[in-house]
């Protein structure tokens, strides 16, 4: 499995990007996905999360609101939509797939805990 991250760049605040993370090899459909990004200096830390259906989500309090993650299943790919941008959301950001299928794997994927694979990461930037 491959998970290929796409869509960073150099934006202003409260301006919108979307994020792609295309999915190559077996069953990504079977798996729910995540965000994460880390910033400059500081921890990983959990973004969005889709189950495998694609029919749940949840975020992070900080992004909730803004952000939306969706997939599409016939393209084996998952995207984050970014809205209202802010200096604080600059970070390198990745995908990864679920270690598992079931509805336990999807809640802790905001622990980042137990992630099968991980994408590289495309970096957002985010001037004020």
């Amino acid at each position: 499995v491959q998970l290929q991250a796409s869509g960073g760049g150099m934006v202003q605040a409260g301006d919108s990007l979307r994020l792609s993370c295309a999915a190559s090899g077996r069953a990504f459909n079977n798996y729910h996905m995540g965000w994460f990004r880390r910033a400059p200096e500081r921890e990983r830390e959990f973004v969005a999360a889709i189950n495998r259906d694609g029919v749940s989500t949840y975020y992070a309090a900080s992004v909730k609101g803004r952000f939306t993650i969706s997939r599409d299943k016939a393209k084996n790919t998952v995207y984050l939509q970014m809205n209202s941008l802010k200096p604080e959301d600059t970070a390198v950001y990745y995908c990864a797939r679920s270690g598992g299928a079931s509805y336990s794997d999807y809640a802790r994927i905001a622990l980042g805990d137990g992630m099968g694979y991980w994408g590289a990461g495309t970096l957002v930037t985010v001037s004020s």
